[in-house]
């Protein structure tokens, strides 16, 4: 009539697995979330990288030197990074979009018409 010993305490050891498989869907997207605002917080440094190349761009001097930074290049390459983030934190399409490989190299010569010390 009584259900076996070995049934009584298994009943317990069922639960676990059904608690943890319950619970991990909220895990996942706390995980989810906190991911979301790293990312987040990423593209407003990028931004900021963006503009502060964009001054220094237009403060730097523009003496006849063989080499200076390229900034220009510089913000494309945060653009791309940034671009990459912003369709991973709001994707518009199910598919992966081809990569864009980052140019780096950010030293430019001096075009060759102009004197270098």
């Amino acid at each position: 009539m009584f259900p076996s010993r070995s049934f009584v305490l298994a009943r317990p050891l069922l639960a676990v697995p059904l608690l943890i498989a319950s619970g991990l869907p909220f895990a996942l997207a706390a995980d989810e979330t906190a991911e979301h605002e790293r990312l987040a917080a990423i593209v407003r440094q990028l931004d900021m990288i963006d503009r502060l190349a964009e001054h220094a761009a237009t403060v730097s001097p523009q003496d006849p030197t063989r080499y200076h930074f390229d900034y220009e290049r510089l913000r494309e390459d945060v653009g791309r990074v940034r671009a990459g983030l912003q369709d991973y934190l709001v994707p518009l399409r199910a598919q992966p979009r081809d990569p864009v490989e980052l140019r780096g190299d950010y030293r430019q010569s001096a075009p060759s018409g102009m004197k270098t010390p």
